[in-house]
């Protein structure tokens, strides 16, 4: 006698589960693996449903998360935080090659290629150089302290604290501390 293929159940799939689990708590994939003794690579397929855990491993998780097994089991996704709030530690940061300039990624992953944000660091004599972006897309440049030079489209403006620069960056274009200070700023790139 054999089962309907339609009548056999699915495991369940935890992956958007857990996900939100440990966004809502602010745990990036490194806290939770230390927390849970589960790898990093292993977390990251199992919240693209690309593995199916074990038991053992739903019940590390759970421990990790300080929620009920029945929680990740269910499948259903936790209702979404009135606010939402990402720790400090678990903000994601970029180095340019030269190690002067870092990039704080302010925006929300699932909007990357969209819409970007960051916080901006330029050390004296650090220089962030883009390649072209999609044709039509923009940056917007705010400038926190400090004063930074931006280059696009082989046009080069200063900008001290308080202002602002929009411009396409469908070419090369760079930005540069020239100064003897630190530069801060906001950094949103809307691409096309």
């Amino acid at each position: 006698m054999s089962i309907p293929a339609s009548d056999v159940l699915e495991p369940p799939r935890v992956g958007a589960t857990l996900q939100a689990l440990r966004q809502a708590q602010g745990l990036s994939l490194d806290e939770l693996s230390r927390r849970a003794g589960v790898s990093k690579s292993m977390l990251s397929q199992i919240e693209r449903n690309q593995a199916n855990p074990t038991v053992a491993v739903v019940w590390r998780l759970a421990n990790a998360l300080r929620v009920e097994l029945s929680e990740l089991l269910g499948g259903e996704r936790p209702a979404a935080p009135a606010i939402e709030t990402v720790a400090s530690h678990a903000t994601p940061s970029l180095s340019s090659p030269d190690g002067l300039c870092t990039l704080r990624i302010l925006g929300p992953i699932d909007l990357a290629g969209q819409f970007e944000w960051y916080e901006l660091t330029v050390q004296p004599g650090g220089s962030l150089e883009s390649a072209a972006h999609e044709p039509g897309s923009r940056e917007h440049l705010s400038v926190l302290s400090g004063s930074l030079e931006v280059t696009a489209g082989g046009n080069s403006q200063v900008l001290k604290a308080g202002e602002t620069a929009r411009y396409a960056v469908d070419g090369p274009h760079s930005i540069r501390n020239r100064g003897k200070s630190n530069a801060s700023a906001l950094l949103v790139v809307l691409h096309s």
